[in-house]
């Protein structure tokens, strides 16, 4: 399932489409302006659409797409119960949740519930082509402002997260846009049962940083980093680097 994609070429040592894609979205506008977008573009091809969650399942069950775009809201069975079904049948389809940006309480649901990455639906194509090949490669990606209202609704904790009503909040990606209310007065200590360096991999992953990079701040290796890792996702009972990093930001780190 790890889909290769060569920076240069766009595709596989044999030449095949690097990326297959499952489009879903109830508007058939905003599904041909996807594929118009994406389709062909540094080997991806798009293979299949649909316009509900439970034709998507069919889908992504005949097809076994690599990457599914999927709408979050949708009549009869949406992105989110789509999703949810995928993970408890194991599907390896990785998803890349689109929003309309009127999502605040569905944005950590979704992530938590398995969503690689989200992106907002007026996203730029050179974003949405960039998503579905990182997505490929499991390496999440957001929308500038998707990451930092996703920053603020996980700091927030639970009952801030319930009530948010969509209003702006500073960028908690990169401070950008003045202070983040994100960001902690300290740092919190390692919380229970986890070691002080598993805690030191598990903040440089909410911060975005890859593997090879958390070793060169680390001093450790790429392989060592992976325990790390391994151990973080059983201790915290996340399966990805994204549910990792919303555990971080939730415990205060």
């Amino acid at each position: 399932m790890d889909a290769m994609v060569n920076s240069a070429e766009g595709e596989n040592p044999a030449g095949r489409p690097a990326v297959r894609v499952l489009l879903v979205d109830d508007e058939a506008l905003m599904r041909a302006g996807l594929r118009l977008m994406i389709d062909g573009t540094h080997g991806i091809e798009v293979v299949g659409e649909a316009a509900d969650g439970a034709a998507a399942l069919e889908q992504v069950r005949s097809l076994a797409p690599d990457v599914v775009l999927m709408d979050i809201r949708m009549p009869h069975m949406t992105g989110l119960e789509a999703l949810r079904a995928l993970q408890e049948v194991g599907g390896e389809s990785r998803v890349v949740m689109l929003t309309a940006f009127d999502t605040d309480d569905f944005l950590l649901e979704a992530l938590r519930a398995g969503a690689v990455s989200f992106l907002l639906k007026d996203s730029p194509p050179e974003e949405v082509v960039q998503a579905v090949l990182d997505a490929a490669a499991e390496r999440p990606r957001f929308s500038p402002e998707v990451l930092a209202r996703l920053v603020r609704l996980a700091s927030a904790g639970p009952a801030e997260a319930n009530g948010a009503d969509g209003a702006d909040g500073a960028d908690g990606a990169d401070g950008a846009d003045g202070e983040s209310s994100a960001t902690p007065a300290a740092e919190a200590p390692a919380p229970e049962g986890i070691t002080g360096r598993e805690w030191e991999v598990a903040r440089l992953v909410a911060e975005g940083l890859a593997n090879q990079e958390i070793g060169a701040r680390l001093f450790m290796s790429v392989a060592t980093v992976k325990t790390h890792l391994g151990r973080l996702y059983h201790k915290l009972q996340v399966t990805n680097r994204v549910q990792l990093a919303i555990r971080v930001l939730e415990l205060g780190g």
